[in-house]
């Protein structure tokens, strides 16, 4: 089906198709991050809250070594022999982990055994996580007309944010309504995990049912040497590059400001579990909603201006606002500081999954996409909880702050000096 002739509906369901994976593959992901205050102890018999929470930090860091991996393999799948295959396989590999992890008995019951168990289970996540971001980020940018690819990309985006919202959502509903704090750590925060996998049927089901894009049919002839290969890639070595500087800052400040805050609002803020789930799941649900009118804006004055305004507002911003945050000791000012920072970050998340895209030719775009992506989030979005944790078991918390400053100043460098892809699109050569 040719992307330029199908209609605005049939284009929109390829979209929603799409992104529903993407939704349930990081709902799983996130599920682990947004019930470890609870099951921390399972696994680790440290009486020490942050103890516990550096062990379980330390395994989510190590699933992110594995998505390198994961960006290569489903990368070079998904350039061979098609986005829609590659899309289904990742899900499918994510469900089993999730599965794995709603199964494991306790260290009490096994011993050693569980947090390797645990261990086995999210490096099988980080694998299909890892390919999953390439493979989807380049489906939703070839799937959108020329006009709106902005637009159409930020829904990765929306859906990747909308699994943490699932995730917290659904915490939400255990804490107050369903069960006991002390049933959530004996047994409760199996739950998510038992719906990550359930979920995953639906969006096997749509991804089976998904088109595939002109972009890769047109390249079908291409030899099988030049699609999906490393070697092919390393003739692309500045758009390698960019991938890599253009993410360093905003994977950082967005694991900061996601992922990690709960834990933040909980350990160092002391707001209690659920005043801290209520904050982050509200301004989640409100940055997911900023992103779209962020890929949109994108369309209309470029690519390059936005990622401007997050290299600039998160220089300037990251210390004055985590400083404040960890003094604050009003639930609504929390929000609020949270809220101005994910404004700031929406600059590169809305539209860095199209600018990857368009950097790439087609027969090797997934695999550009994923891999470098991969490495650098693995570098510094996978430790961000991990190494803020260990500057607070020092007593230098606020180091970690000048070292996301430190990180998003190198991306501004790149944004500084790079070309705006809006205009030197390589998807228009598709």
């Amino acid at each position: 089906m040719d992307s330029t002739s199908i209609t605005t509906g049939q284009r929109i369901k390829a979209i929603i198709g799409g992104s529903i994976g993407n939704l349930v593959e990081w709902y799983d992901w996130y599920a682990y991050a947004a019930f470890a205050i609870y099951f921390s102890h399972s696994f680790f018999p440290d009486s020490d809250l942050n103890a516990q929470l550096m062990n379980t930090a330390g395994i989510f860091a190590v699933g992110f070594l594995m998505r390198p991996i994961g960006g290569w393999v489903f990368g070079s799948i998904a350039d061979k022999i098609g986005r829609k295959k590659s899309m289904t396989l990742s899900v499918l590999l994510m469900s089993f982990g999730s599965l794995l992890i709603a199964l494991t008995p306790t260290y009490a019951s096994i011993g050693i055994l569980a947090p390797l168990i645990l261990l086995l289970a999210r490096l099988l996540q980080g694998l299909s996580v890892g390919g999953e971001y390439g493979v989807s980020a380049t489906y939703l940018s070839e799937m959108a007309t020329q006009d709106r690819r902005g637009f159409y990309s930020s829904f990765q985006y929306v859906t990747l944010i909308g699994g943490q919202l699932i995730a917290l959502g659904i915490q939400l509903i255990l804490q107050k309504l369903v069960l006991t704090e002390a049933q959530l750590e004996e047994w409760g925060w199996r739950i998510p995990f038992v719906i990550g996998a359930m979920l995953s049927i639906i969006a096997l089901y749509l991804r089976a049912n998904l088109h595939e894009t002109q972009a890769f049919e047109n390249k079908k002839e291409v030899s099988e040497k030049k699609k999906g290969t490393v070697q092919e890639l390393l003739k692309h070595p500045r758009a390698l590059l960019t991938v890599v500087g253009l993410t360093l800052g905003g994977t950082l400040a967005f694991y900061t400001y996601t992922t990690y805050m709960q834990k933040f609002l909980v350990n160092t803020v002391h707001l209690s579990k659920e005043e801290s789930t209520l904050v982050s799941f509200i301004s989640l649900f409100i940055f997911a909603c900023l992103q779209p009118v962020f890929g949109a804006w994108s369309d209309k004055i470029g690519r390059r201006p936005l990622l401007l305004g997050f290299g600039i507002l998160g220089t300037l911003c990251t210390v004055p606002l985590l400083t404040a945050l960890s003094t604050t000791t009003s639930i609504w000012g929390a929000f609020f500081l949270i809220m101005a920072a994910l404004i700031i970050v929406s600059g590169y998340t809305s539209i860095n999954a199209v600018v990857k895209a368009e950097l790439f030719p087609s027969e090797i775009r997934a695999l550009g996409v994923g891999l470098p992506y991969a490495i650098t989030v693995a570098v510094f979005g996978g430790t961000a909880e991990y190494i803020a944790l260990w500057f607070k078991q020092i007593g230098s918390e606020e180091y970690f702050y000048w070292y996301i400053t430190g990180c998003i100043l190198f991306s501004l460098i790149v944004y500084i000096g790079m070309k705006d892809t809006k205009k030197t699109s390589a998807l228009d050569k598709d």
